[in-house]
């Protein structure tokens, strides 16, 4: 979800005007977990590189460069106090804090899948680093999966909307990756969520509830 108020033509704007930096500093913004369509902002960038207004490799390399650091300060984030955080927002809607252990352990378990294919999922690309801090997933092994994620979802982004955007109009572009973004994300939702709910409910029925 991003801010209302920045439409695709804000962005657009943005971008002729301030060029490379606004397109570095959209990214690295949306991975501090400010609402920004960091998604949106890349497909702008590499449109216009598309139409020869910026460099492709300079679009990249900042695309890139603004996932990385953003995603970086959203681990340390994470690591330093998302757990205390994390429990009070637990107790609010009554989740236990050994559930949320359990929880933490799971993740750990997929830790470096959720870095590296997080960065493709709408909001998961937010929360991942944070939820690898808290995890307290090792730095180097973190860093590794978030250059490779962030290299690769710029490198596709980019590309697409460099060549696609020949093709098709910019806006049809944006609509068609974020339907699929949330698609997505619905779909991993629902691969998560379904067996814990189950794992529940075996649990009640187990302790005759």
């Amino acid at each position: 979800m991003s801010l209302e108020f920045i439409s695709l033509e804000n962005i657009q704007e943005i971008a002729h005007q301030y060029g490379y930096w606004a397109i570095f500093l959209g990214i690295l913004l949306e991975n501090l977990g400010i609402p920004l369509p960091g998604e949106t902002v890349t497909l702008v960038g590499g449109f216009l590189a598309g139409s020869n207004e910026l460099n492709y490799w300079l679009v990249l390399a900042d695309a890139a460069t603004g996932a990385v650091i953003g995603g970086t300060c959203g681990y340390w984030i994470g690591r330093i106090g998302g757990w205390p955080f994390l429990v009070r927002a637990g107790s609010i809607f009554r989740i236990s804090e050994q559930r949320l252990i359990g929880i933490k352990e799971q993740f750990s378990e997929n830790a470096a899948k959720a870095v590296f294919f997080g960065r493709f999922f709408a909001l998961l690309r937010i929360f991942a680093s944070p939820l690898a801090g808290i995890a307290e997933m090792p730095f180097a092994n973190f860093f590794l999966w978030n250059v490779l994620g962030a290299s690769t979802w710029a490198s596709v982004m980019v590309t697409l909307a460099f060549f696609a955007g020949r093709i098709i109009s910019l806006e049809q572009l944006v609509a068609w990756v974020s339907k699929f973004a949330i698609l997505a994300l619905l779909i991993l939702i629902a691969v998560i969520v379904v067996p814990l709910w189950l794992e529940s409910r075996q649990e009640k029925v187990g302790s005759g509830e």
